[in-house]
């Protein structure tokens, strides 16, 4: 394969003038390239059997339980489908040239409620669907941000969170669907936190309402319909603490949420309204409960265990509060539980680290805590790929600076000889890698012959809650050290070559990847940023109001003087001249959570020092590419980059 030589390069990034960037586009202009070199036609054709791996991911039933709606993608964006029969094909229901978002079928009918923004901005708006004719409805104003709808059990309402009051605060809204303009808020969030609806009462009287402050604080009230009066349920004690409203009980006397008030780690959870005593159910268990459904019966409920990122699936007795692990499931994440509306069947999604995500179905009887066989709905396409050879990754933990231990999922091809490696730095930061099926990594490793190494550094999710806030305020850059440490790691592995690590990474994981620039430059050969916050002040000032107060909570409060120089003197963009390594920058134009001139200012430093840099924009784009025909050409320059650099 061609590669640009040693001369292209320095002629390439010899000068940091605008009037050297070489700039083309593709995609109809949407996708602008700065610096990018043209994609030679060998990598298009190698890579294209990995750009089309579909999913399937369930979405729920049919209100007679003998279909299903799932989510795939046969165009350029994911749409809704049905299925009728297992195995069977895949009916489009949508054909819109924007991914749908969230869906939530209308009780009593098949018509679903979903949402969908425009070029990746998040300002979703709410729409009908009438499934038998195909015709939809907007239902929100087409100027706010809209989500997490809840139907009540009727189907006459819906409630959702909006920031339709003023375009920054985060209210419950409910509406009917036959009268949208008269939709009203239900509960006003008046201190910068985000609310959301979670469970109507049988009776329609009651919603459980959701708060959330930050990644350690969050809260869960009981809300009044009628006189919007709202009571305390969990949370808000001088301690702060995880709590994540589920569910009404079937007989709306009680609570199931989670919690992690007793514990390191979120455990399910129960509260009868008239006393102030909590059960914990899955109290002999030190793992993060993240899925729960309840049967509309409310007899029995599912939930799942985060176990070291992967998924283990449990029927619960609501009465007794026994559970049973559901046996026979595959090794990997599971997702979108639900119970048919008759209970006797529930859907979900799997994805293992060598299926994609895909429709399921279990069959249930009468006992609360047995189940059936478990049927597979779709089948997704992986592009002729034999996903059986594709890599398990290895769970390892190696030692930070501080003696902690830090966890990490490592992937290797079946190559001999000392393996370059590429760091896959997670976003969030509060989230966590989890093993799933990811042709990209694939990909790397196919045709890079690179391993590949998934850390959840400190401040990652499903640790604890000690683990979690590690990377708070001015500990931020504890998490760069962690970097650091798994660079010492590396260097001990026979099998991988300290001399060619690059690091990659997304929003939060960009401004890890610009940080391990900063540090440790002269170990790396490469960097990919993706959506990275490249600035923290400027990044807090300029993110989109409705979200700047839940991110000054884990970020720091940029107002305060303390805090702003310390913000300033951790950023990557005010220590450029440390960064010595080939960087390559990716964004979205509309992107409302890391906007696009975090890039802009990173990529101009960069120049301006004489730094080498490719840039990537997509017009049409936000918070990462969802439109195929961008990803693509994402993917491909990402490997040619890697190709010159590591």
């Amino acid at each position: 394969m061609k590669k640009l030589g040693l001369l292209s390069l320095m002629v390439l990034f010899s000068s940091a003038s605008l009037a050297d960037v070489v700039t083309r586009t593709a995609n109809n202009g949407n996708l602008v390239m700065e610096d990018v070199p043209e994609i030679p036609q060998q990598i298009v054709e190698e890579l294209n059997r990995y750009q089309n791996v579909r999913s399937a991911p369930f979405r729920g039933f049919t209100a007679s339980a003998e279909s299903i709606f799932v989510s795939t993608r046969f165009g350029d964006v994911s749409q809704i489908h049905r299925v009728d029969m297992a195995g069977g094909a895949r009916h489009q229901l949508t054909f819109f040239e924007e991914p749908v978002g969230g869906i939530n079928r209308r009780p009593n009918s098949d018509n679903l409620a979903f949402t969908m923004d425009a070029g990746g901005s998040e300002y979703a708006q709410i729409f009908i669907l009438d499934t038998q004719s195909g015709e939809n409805t907007m239902l929100t104003d087409g100027e706010s941000r809209n989500g997490a709808m809840v139907w009540n059990e009727d189907g006459t309402l819906l409630a959702f969170q909006s920031t339709r009051r003023n375009g920054s605060s985060n209210d419950i809204w409910m509406m009917s669907p036959e009268s949208p303009d008269e939709a009203s808020i239900a509960l006003e969030s008046t201190d910068g936190s985000w609310w959301g609806p979670v469970s109507f009462s049988e009776d329609n009287k009651h919603l459980i309402a959701q708060q959330y402050i930050s990644a350690s604080d969050s809260r869960i009230y009981l809300v009044d319909l009628a006189s919007k009066e709202k009571t305390l349920l969990a949370g808000g004690s001088d301690t702060p603490s995880v709590n994540f409203g589920l569910s009404f009980s079937g007989d709306d006397k009680g609570l199931f949420f989670i919690t992690n008030q007793y514990s390191e780690f979120n455990q399910l959870a129960y509260k009868a309204f008239d006393s102030d005593d909590v059960t914990i159910v899955t109290e002999d268990i030190n793992w993060n409960v993240d899925e729960f459904a309840i049967s509309n019966a409310g007899d029995r409920a599912v939930f799942a265990l985060n176990e070291d990122g992967l998924n283990v699936l449990y029927l619960l007795d609501t009465k007794t509060f026994a559970y049973e692990k559901v046996q026979g499931l595959p090794v990997g994440l599971v997702g979108s539980l639900e119970f048919s509306d008759d209970d006797s069947k529930l859907g979900l999604t799997l994805n293992t680290a060598q299926s994609p995500s895909d429709s399921f179905v279990l069959a249930l009887n009468d006992n609360p805590l047995k189940h059936g066989d478990m049927t597979r709905w779709t089948f997704s396409e992986v592009g002729g790929l034999d996903t059986s050879t594709f890599s398990e990754p290895e769970l390892i933990r190696f030692e930070s600076f501080d003696e902690r231990s830090i966890p990490a999922f490592v992937y290797k091809p079946n190559k001999e000889g000392k393996l370059p490696v590429i760091i896959s730095i997670h976003g969030g930061p509060e989230s966590q890698f989890r093993p799933a099926f990811r042709s990209t990594f694939q990909l790397w490793m196919d045709k890079l012959g690179a391993a590949v190494i998934a850390p959840n550094v400190r401040g990652s999710s499903g640790y604890g809650k000690e683990y979690i806030n590690l990377d708070n305020g001015f500990k931020r850059e504890d998490s760069v050290k962690d970097i650091g440490a798994l660079l010492d790691w590396i260097k001990t592995q026979p099998d991988l070559d300290e001399n060619r690590v690059a690091v990659f990474g997304g929003s939060y994981g960009g401004y890890m990847v610009l940080a391990s620039a900063v540090h440790y430059s002269d170990r790396l050969k490469a960097a990919v940023d993706i959506v990275g916050i490249s600035n923290f002040v400027t990044f807090l000032e300029n993110t989109k109001s409705y979200r700047r107060d839940l991110r000054r909570v884990e970020y720091g409060d940029e107002r305060d003087p303390a805090m702003r120089e310390h913000l300033e003197a951790i950023s990557p963009n005010n220590n450029v001249e440390k960064i010595n390594v080939p960087m390559f920058v990716v964004q979205g134009e509309n992107d409302p959570r890391v906007p696009v001139t975090e890039a802009v200012q990173i990529v101009e430093a960069l120049r301006e020092n004489g730094k080498p840099v490719w840039y990537m924009n997509a017009l049409n784009e936000g918070h990462g590419y969802r439109k195929k025909e961008n990803r693509d050409i994402y993917t491909q320059a990402v490997v040619l980059f890697f190709e010159e650099f590591l």
